[in-house]
């Protein structure tokens, strides 16, 4: 967990909406900020996404 949490927990700053609380904050993460959404990334529902960072962090893991 080398931001905090594990794929699947929400983030601390996300809005009931499922807005980033601190999208334009220059102090939003970098990974957050790198972070470019795709079709293949999201999927066609919330279930799809997590799925897809879920297995991102399975490939990435130490």
């Amino acid at each position: 967990m080398p931001h905090g949490k594990p794929a699947g927990v929400p983030c601390p700053h996300l809005l009931p909406d499922r807005h980033c609380a601190i999208y334009m904050d220059p102090a939003r993460p970098a990974c957050c900020a790198g972070l470019a959404p795709s079709l293949e990334m999201c999927g066609d529902d919330p279930a799809q996404a997590l799925a897809y960072l879920a297995r991102l962090e399975r490939l990435t893991a130490p």
